[in-house]
């Protein structure tokens, strides 16, 4: 007998909007517009005949039914990881998990996993959502912090600073040539960083000036959208330094200001005698260095 299952890019779309509240952060999350979360979300609704969510201005909520459906799925999806990583491992496929942020992921890590492919092809690295507001998921390997370096229970290595820098598009950085000037245009904003800009400014003897703006669920965001030319937005490092390189973004003021934090590869104690884990470790500290 053939399987009745339900539109399954829809169940990962509601999965993540479920789990995130946004379908921006489910998109981050799933390499895809916000747009098209919702539209493989309005189709599983189709499909199954029922309201998932209650969709509102600036307001996502789960219905009844949706919230019923999403612990349900919760535990699906986890069995599914674990038998693929059971799987893989039978196969001969050593698999490291690793907890990371959208934001980190896509501007710093991916784009360098193809050299960690290259010198340990038979360690597959699979990338899923950590970050500031992820609890530490005791199925990950590892997982990449920004914060003190200190979490009990955990031992961290570092990476690199974080450091804060002003970005934005190469034309609007042109006309902007005293930190002064920051007063007449948006000072793109991200929610879980509102420190970052009253950091710089103060810095600068600029304390004065307000952060007004857009505010965006991650700092990815808030850089894509400096670099089509909706405002300054707050950089951190590493995730400006490669679209600095690549000239997609430019920064109009030369001046850095330490974020008093930094990135840490953090894992339980333990976990260095593995020695898939050791080898993945020393990259990425090359890799940072």
């Amino acid at each position: 007998m053939s399987r009745s299952l339900p539109f399954l890019n829809g169940l990962r779309a509601f999965e993540a909007a479920a789990r995130h509240g946004s379908f921006a952060a489910a998109g981050a999350e799933l390499h895809v517009s916000p747009a098209a979360v919702s539209r493989m979300v309005r189709l599983l609704e189709l499909r199954l005949g029922i309201a998932l969510f209650e969709r509102g201005a600036n307001r996502l909520a789960l219905t009844a039914a949706g919230a019923a459906y999403r612990v349900g799925l919760g535990g699906i999806f986890d069995e599914l990881e674990r038998l693929t990583v059971a799987t893989m491992a039978q196969a001969g496929q050593r698999t490291l998990i690793l907890g990371v942020g959208p934001s980190f992921a896509t501007h710093w890590l991916i784009p360098r996993l193809a050299d960690w492919h290259a010198r340990a092809p038979s360690i597959q690295v699979r990338v899923t959502t950590g970050g500031a507001a992820a609890a530490f998921d005791e199925g990950w390997s590892c997982g990449i912090r920004l914060g003190s370096g200190e979490w009990p229970g955990f031992e961290a290595t570092p990476l690199f600073a974080a450091d804060l820098l002003p970005v934005c598009a190469p034309a609007l950085a042109a006309g902007l040539a005293r930190p002064e000037q920051l007063a007449g245009v948006p000072l793109l904003r991200v929610a879980h960083a509102a420190e970052d800009w009253p950091l710089w400014l103060e810095a600068q003897g600029l304390g004065r000036i307000a952060a007004r703006g857009p505010v965006f669920d991650f700092y990815g965001q808030a850089q894509q959208a400096a670099a089509d030319g909706l405002g300054v937005a707050m950089g951190i490092r590493p995730y400006i330094d490669d679209a600095l390189r690549l000239g997609r973004l430019a920064t109009p003021f030369a001046a850095s200001v330490p974020k008093e934090k930094g990135w840490f590869l953090i894992h339980r104690p333990g976990r260095e005698k593995d020695p898939a884990f050791a080898a993945f470790r020393s990259w990425i500290v090359e890799a940072a260095a």
